[in-house]
């Protein structure tokens, strides 16, 4: 079975992919399998806005209260996903949108009240998404069930990306953004970081910001075996690159 490669792609990428869209679907014709974990951090803020509701950070991440929720999976779920989907398609790669709330492919639960309805994945349905990838685009939005359900509940995207990565066992973790890669200090773009490095860069606050998950991310990702990318996707055939084996960007390693 060919390996699976997990795309993560943020809210702040999305709408200007430049050639990650068309990467995915030429190389899925290839013979390449993908699942596409998606953000839209942007889109969610500019519907809550429109519906006169805050948005709330706590360390970095969306605090959802009910009302948030609501707008929360509405535009994750729909406007967001089924635009990627629609885009996918357009390009002649067949792709299947679902939130993982759809076939109960994530479970969560709360683990912080100062969250709200913001969940930590505890169950992959990993068979169903390596079953899906072997045929279609999986085009999946970070929305879980909590347990049995039915409550829905948000979750932090790149977090997702991660662990769905590690249940799926997949070869590649890439995560397309916005700014060239991990950076410390003094700016310059780390090629390779491994907990260490990346424990420092946090506690200096180098790495900070949306950045953090992502790290974290993909040390478990690394620490599973997966290989694990953060890639700057405004520039041509950046996943091309990733999977030709000249990445680019920063790597996450286990060591």
């Amino acid at each position: 079975m060919t390996p699976i490669t997990v795309i993560k792609l943020g809210g702040s990428t999305l709408g200007q992919h430049d050639t990650s869209l068309d990467d995915i679907a030429a190389l899925h014709a290839e013979g390449h399998r993908f699942v596409v974990v998606h953000g839209g951090g942007a889109t969610i803020t500019q519907w809550l806005d429109r519906a006169g509701v805050e948005s709330k950070f706590v360390r970095g991440l969306r605090a959802t209260d009910a009302a948030a929720l609501e707008i929360v999976v509405a535009v994750l779920a729909g406007l967001v996903n089924k635009q990627l989907v629609a885009e996918l398609q357009a390009r002649g790669a067949d792709a299947l949108g679902l939130s993982g709330a759809d076939g109960a492919l994530l479970r969560a639960w709360r683990y912080d009240p100062e969250l709200g309805f913001v969940g930590e994945i505890t169950d992959v349905d990993a068979g169903s998404l390596s079953a899906m990838a072997e045929h279609v685009v999986v085009v999946l939005a970070p929305i879980a069930l909590e347990g049995e359900g039915p409550q829905l509940l948000n979750l932090n995207a790149d977090t997702a990306a991660g662990d769905v990565a590690v249940a799926l066992q997949a070869e590649r973790l890439v995560f397309l953004t916005d700014v060239p890669g991990v950076r410390e200090a003094e700016g310059n773009v780390q090629s390779t970081l491994g907990p260490k490095l990346a424990k420092e860069l946090i506690e200096s606050g180098a790495v900070a910001g949306g950045m953090v998950p992502k790290v974290e991310a993909g040390l478990r990702a690394a620490a599973a075996g997966v290989q694990t990318f953060v890639v700057d996707c405004r520039g041509r055939g950046a996943l091309r690159a990733v999977l030709a084996g000249s990445p680019g960007g920063s790597r996450i390693t286990a060591e």
